[in-house]
């Protein structure tokens, strides 16, 4: 546990604010991609399990959405940074490795370098946080 405090605070004390905008175009295409797959469930429901009905495959399509809606927008406010990038971890992990993947590494597999970059950014923010211009700085300023 004692290694887990000092990641945190020094995630917490090497913050620069740029990585605050960053952070917020990563919660907006989260959010978007959310918005996406809510649209189009039957392109989620073949990524996840094929044209096959079953609790699994119709869990994980509910799962992949909200947690790219919820996940997106609190990422984007700046509130619960870290635990929002745990949740998208499974996700992005099975976008690279599994689904995307199968289309090679060709420059014109844009969703596989997308999920990559996305994936990338999850790990940083998951180490380093919220940042200042976040509400997690702003609810531990204001509560005193």
């Amino acid at each position: 546990m004692n290694l887990l405090h000092r990641i945190e605070h020094w995630g917490d004390t090497h913050h620069p604010a740029w990585t605050d905008a960053v952070r917020i175009m990563l919660g907006m295409l989260l959010f978007l991609k959310g918005v996406s797959f809510i649209s189009d469930t039957t392109y989620l429901s073949h990524l996840v399990g094929g044209l096959r009905f079953g609790l699994l495959p119709v869990v994980l399509v509910h799962y992949v959405a909200f947690a790219h809606l919820m996940g997106g927008f609190l990422i984007a406010m700046g509130c619960l940074t870290r635990l929002m990038a745990l949740l998208q971890l499974p996700i992005l992990v099975g976008a690279v490795f599994f689904v995307n993947i199968s289309k090679g590494f060709s420059p014109l597999n844009s969703e596989l370098w997308l999920s990559l970059i996305v994936l990338i950014l999850l790990l940083v923010f998951l180490v380093i946080g919220s940042g200042r211009f976040s509400m997690d700085e702003y609810v531990k300023q204001n509560a005193r």
